[in-house]
């Protein structure tokens, strides 16, 4: 998904439902930033989830074939492109957690 296209869907959503909360969560470990909106929806309470982060270039695996042995992974990651994800989650009042849609249920 595109940047325009979710400052559309954000825009509607503000617009058209009772906003519960709007944030921006950041993660420098990983360098990743993530835009928030939960809101009262047509299927309850939802949330939005708008993931930022630099696109992997390469990533490589440092490991021994000794038993035990320790597994580092290093990611290289672009100075200048990014990769946007947006995730889908439903309020799940018997778990009293968040739970995620599958996005092949969206046609």
């Amino acid at each position: 998904m595109h940047l325009d296209r979710w400052l559309d869907i954000k825009k509607k959503i503000i617009d058209g439902y009772e906003l519960l909360h709007q944030g921006i969560e950041k993660d420098p470990e990983i360098r990743q930033e993530t835009e928030v909106l939960e809101f009262n929806g047509p299927a309850g309470k939802m949330r939005l989830e708008w993931i930022t982060r630099p696109k992997v270039l390469s990533k490589k695996t440092n490991y021994s074939n000794r038993i035990g042995g320790e597994i580092n992974v290093d990611y290289v990651y672009s100075e200048d492109e990014q990769t946007h994800t947006l995730k889908v989650y439903n309020w799940n009042e018997a778990r009293d957690d968040w739970q995620e849609i599958d996005s092949a249920n969206f046609t």
